[in-house]
């Protein structure tokens, strides 16, 4: 594997599934607005050359790209010469996240369209390239007024404003190519049984039936285990039992390594050993319960929006979050990329994978095609990560919202996904979930903790909340946003409650309001807002450039501290 170390984000993207051919393609591409969406009736997927130039991964909106265009685009395009030597080899073509709509043409030839901003596009552009210069061109198209695509915390103003923030276009995770042999494997999912010391694996293949499937593992560099099986149609299902039990685990990211072999093929990848269960009341990991000691990580960097500058600040922010005294993170409204989540599975820093449901109108039919198949395909995306414990698809949805889909997008995750917790929409209505919880942003620690205190006799919170909406009888256990309190505000910008005057003012006040929430054996998981400012929503423990703006050693004795339920 050779890496230009020049190039932005070089750093090998999909951690999971490793091969030696990696050719990354991020760096200067030629790159045109396309206002009037009439690119492709202008011959622009054939045309030699575009009329700008943009640093890839980095969307037009962000100073990084070297664009820094925050008006809306309707449509952009991309274009870049590459020079492939053929082979007997196949080529595919990655594009880790384009928003949204996005059309890839190899030499002038579709490939086709892909809908989603968050998950992979993936071709095989075997066929369509030549030998030696090959022309590869992106058209991307973005609406994202319509109601009809989910775009997170984009604002769908000409400005910021609010929890709303800039918006990204196009793509903004890393594109490269890979070569494969003709017969290679395509997808891996596996199961952990930790109790028993096996994982189950699931492997799709291409071109590979009757074809025998090698596995072998290992812990820290010690042989683990090793298992073959035999390719039917596409698929090879086989369990692999480890010589040793070595937990995955809160602050321990224990990982086993694995190699697959499959002819002329070879992956690597990696699995982490831990049992999920949700008790009806708390997290239990491999049979002890663990209090979530969450914050709210919305993943926007002043520089890049969207995408992380280096792989090294998305260690950082975890590491970050780690220093303050939290054990995880809500990712909020946005789909976070693979190395993020492989640096959360290093480190044990456990985490809920979320989709952007905002600017999506969930009141209408057209929702279930802008969500559901791009849902189905981060549930396949991100399964295999141990450091994601629940999924939560919607956040603080409408009321005229359609129950039938938000039941759905419950029975589909199970189907798929039957071993970790899950919430139908955080915060508000909730539908059809099996952890209830709900936001809370009540600034006054007394009223907080009385506010709960009814759950010690199995009823609800006196405050009404959203939550009683739920079929059957589940309780709330989760308070998955508190605090958020405002802290040196500039100008325009805001936080909740009214702000304290006072350094000291402000640690009584989250101390209290923590207190109130750890003090509750009903309660068994919270998630602080947030980690850092996000423009001008100025309520970090971070500033917006990652600065802290308390003692990291104070915050964290604070937040830390043994809940009652741990007791």
């Amino acid at each position: 594997m050779t890496v230009n170390p020049n190039l932005p984000r070089a750093e090998y993207p999909r951690p999971q599934m490793v091969r030696d051919s990696y050719i990354c393609l991020n760096g200067k591409w030629m790159f045109e607005l396309d206002h009037g969406c009439s690119g492709r009736a202008r011959g622009l997927q054939n045309a030699p050359t575009l009329s700008g130039e943009i640093n890839v991964p980095f969307c037009p909106e962000s100073k990084l790209s070297g664009v820094e265009y925050k008006d809306f685009m309707a449509c952009v395009w991309y274009k870049r010469t590459v020079e492939i030597q053929k082979s007997e080899k196949r080529i595919i073509l990655h594009i880790d996240a384009c928003d949204y709509a996005c059309e890839v043409y190899v030499n002038g030839n579709s490939c086709g369209i892909h809908y989603g901003g968050s998950v992979p596009v993936v071709h095989d552009i075997t066929d369509k390239v030549v030998d030696g210069k090959n022309i590869i061109t992106v058209c991307a198209e973005d609406n994202q007024r319509s109601g009809c695509q989910p775009v997170g915390k984009q604002s769908n103003g000409y400005y910021s404003a609010g929890c709303s923030y800039t918006r990204t276009t196009g793509i903004w995770q890393t594109v490269w190519m890979e070569e494969v042999p003709n017969a290679y494997i395509s997808n891996i999912k596996l199961t952990q049984n930790a109790a028993l010391g096996e994982v189950s694996y699931e492997i799709l293949c291409e071109n590979a039936d009757g074809m025998k499937l090698g596995c072998t593992c290992s812990f820290e560099g010690k042989p683990m285990g090793q298992v073959e099986a035999v390719v039917i149609g596409r698929v090879a299902r086989f369990v692999l039992r480890v010589d040793e039990r070595h937990l995955w685990n809160v602050g321990e990211g224990n990982l086993y390594d694995v190699t697959l072999t499959l002819g002329d093929d070879t992956v690597s990848t990696y699995f982490g050993l831990r049992d999920i269960v949700y008790n009806g009341r708390a997290l239990v990991l491999n049979g002890k319960v663990v209090y979530q000691r969450l914050v709210l990580d919305q993943g926007f960097y002043p520089d890049g929006v969207w995408t992380a500058p280096t792989d090294e600040e998305l260690i950082n922010d975890i590491k970050r979050s780690l220093a303050m005294g939290f054990n995880g993170a809500r990712l909020h409204q946005k789909v976070f990329e693979p190395r993020f989540l492989y640096h959360c599975d290093r480190l044990g820093y456990i985490v809920w994978g979320e989709h952007g449901n905002w600017g999506l109108d969930i009141s209408k039919p057209t929702a279930w095609a802008g969500f559901l198949p791009e849902w189905l395909e981060i549930l396949q995306r991100d399964y295999n990560h141990p450091a994601i414990i629940g999924w939560c698809p919607l956040n603080e949805t409408q009321r005229d919202q359609d129950k039938r889909f938000v039941s759905m997008l419950y029975d589909m995750t199970k189907a798929y996904d039957p071993s970790r917790m899950f919430i139908d929409c955080s915060g508000w209505e909730h539908v059809k979930t099996e952890v209830v919880d709900e936001h809370n942003y009540d600034q006054n620690p007394d009223s907080l903790r009385e506010n709960y205190e009814p759950l010690k006799e199995g009823k609800p919170p006196l405050r009404e909340n959203a939550y009683v909406h739920v079929h059957g009888t589940a309780s709330v256990s989760f308070v998955s946003e508190y605090g958020g309190i405002a802290w040196s505000l500039g100008e325009g910008a805001w936080g909740y409650g009214n702000a304290p005057k006072t350094e000291e003012e402000f640690l009584s006040r989250i101390k209290g309001l923590t207190d109130a929430l750890l003090d509750n054996e009903c309660l068994s998981a919270y998630c602080y807002t947030q980690l850092t400012d996000v423009e001008q929503e100025q309520n970090g423990l971070y500033t917006y450039d990652r600065k802290p703006k308390f003692p990291p050693e104070v915050i964290h004795a604070i937040l830390s501290r043994k809940a009652a339920i741990e007791e």
